[in-house]
């Protein structure tokens, strides 16, 4: 404990554990919009899309997350203008897209001569890596999605249930939906910089799995207004948690998160089935 105390004084530690915090705790509300939408192919797409947002910023020495962020919703914008079926995360346009940016990401990282530990880094991530601007940038999105998702409950709840008949209320779903995707589009960009490319899920999907198992197992309803809550308080104590393993145990704060993602849902997954 010792250890720890001393690392919180440590300006990158502080930062870190900061945006831990915050990210465990909004991510995961875009990850109930994901799960609901049927958005799981547009989401690998986007984690393709921030690798390619990644390497553009290698090459070109730009600040990562504006690049990632950019990217994304250039990805999403097109996608929803050529896309006729967004019934399943864009159907065969989130392939197409995933293919394309994987592509262009290795031709600019091999025409640009960026260094091979660079590139790695884009896969990982890392809290203590963060600055100021980034903190600002994430705590301002997690306001957004809170006020957005607060405001709009009862808008969300019917887009959620059935497109047509929300429409048929007068909800304005095309609105909705293009402000839902371009959220979840800005969170991938900036999970990137704390988890990395292949552990975005730990904070994104994970804790709302986690919550979907503990409102099953102690028959609280499968809502979604309990889902929204439940999903926020699991993903704010899994990133304590694994933040907090990785400054003792001197581990990475990206593995130890997703670890401590993994180990939660397994724990409620076996509570359900006895």
């Amino acid at each position: 404990m010792n250890s720890l105390a001393l690392a919180l004084t440590i300006a990158p530690v502080v930062r870190g554990f900061t945006a831990m915090l915050i990210a465990g705790a909004a991510f995961p509300l875009c990850g109930v919009m994901v799960l609901r939408l049927d958005l799981i192919p547009m989401r690998y797409m986007l984690m393709h899309g921030v690798i390619l947002g990644g390497a553009i910023s290698l090459a070109l020495s730009l600040p990562l997350v504006p690049v990632t962020a950019a990217v994304n919703l250039l990805l999403v914008f097109l996608l929803l203008a050529l896309s006729k079926d967004k019934s399943s995360g864009f159907g065969p346009g989130s392939a197409a897209a995933m293919v394309v940016s994987m592509a262009l990401a290795s031709l600019i990282i091999h025409k640009s001569g960026v260094n091979a530990n660079s590139t790695l880094n884009l896969l990982w991530g890392s809290p203590f890596a963060l600055r100021n601007a980034d903190i600002a940038a994430l705590a301002v999105l997690a306001v957004f999605l809170v006020v957005y998702i607060t405001l709009n409950m009862r808008t969300l709840l019917a887009v959620f249930y059935n497109r047509e008949v929300a429409r048929s209320l007068g909800i304005n779903v095309e609105f909705h939906y293009t402000v839902m995707v371009s959220l979840i589009a800005l969170v991938v960009a900036l999970a990137m910089k704390l988890l990395g490319a292949l552990l975005i899920d730990a904070l994104l999907v994970l804790p709302v799995l986690t919550a979907a198992r503990f409102l099953a197992v102690w028959n609280r309803g499968t809502g979604v207004t309990k889902l929204f809550i439940v999903s926020s308080a699991a993903g704010f104590c899994i990133s304590a948690a694994g933040f907090v393993l990785a400054v003792i145990f001197d581990l990475p704060p990206s593995a130890s998160v997703s670890l401590a993602a993994g180990v939660l849902y397994i724990l409620f997954s076996f509570g359900g089935k006895k």
